[in-house]
């Protein structure tokens, strides 16, 4: 399974010794806000269950990673992707509060996206993000990502209704920007 480093992170696959963690992230509220509703722990659980399979490229499932700051080992977030055809996946990220705004997003991201488009195999990465989250936005712009499209009423979310923003970045462009 991939892992990666950075120059501040270590991203490697979940762990069952990460399920308190990630447990954590997914009952946060402000972590959560764009993301899901309050879900028992048992759903959670599940969730997580499944992340930790064995991942290979082309896997139907999450390939789920623990971002952690390299130095002290702390968790600081979660990030990864899933397939959605043979070479498009969608990507996804959520970070601890305390994490949020100090870049690990854009730099585990970029690592990332360095592997899918490599030795992933990946030709097209999306993201789909609710309407309003502005921070997700604006880490996905600044990594390339475009902003194709909005789906009206797309997610149910906070007892109503929710747009998606859907987000696009092709391999080429990717390469172009990382000079490759």
């Amino acid at each position: 399974m991939p892992a990666f480093t950075t120059a501040r992170l270590t991203c490697s696959p979940l762990h069952e010794s990460d399920w308190r963690f990630f447990l954590a992230l997914q009952q946060d509220p402000d972590v959560m806000r764009f993301v899901a509703q309050n879900r028992p722990a048992e759903a959670i659980r599940e969730a997580f269950d499944s992340r930790l399979a064995p991942w290979l490229p082309g896997s139907p499932h999450w390939l789920c990673l623990v971002v952690r700051d390299s130095a002290s080992r702390t968790p600081l977030g979660v990030t990864g992707y899933i397939h959605r055809e043979e070479d498009c996946a969608e990507v996804g990220f959520l970070f601890a509060p305390s994490a949020q705004g100090k870049g690990y997003g854009f730099e585990s991201l970029q690592a990332l996206l360095a592997y899918a488009f490599g030795d992933g195999g990946i030709r097209r990465m999306t993201a789909t993000v609710t309407a309003g989250n502005v921070a997700s936005r604006a880490l996905l712009e600044k990594a390339g990502f475009t902003l194709e499209g909005e789906l009206r009423e797309s997610y149910f979310l906070a007892g109503r209704w929710q747009n998606d923003w859907l987000f696009g970045l092709l391999k080429h462009e990717f390469q172009t920007r990382k000079g490759a």
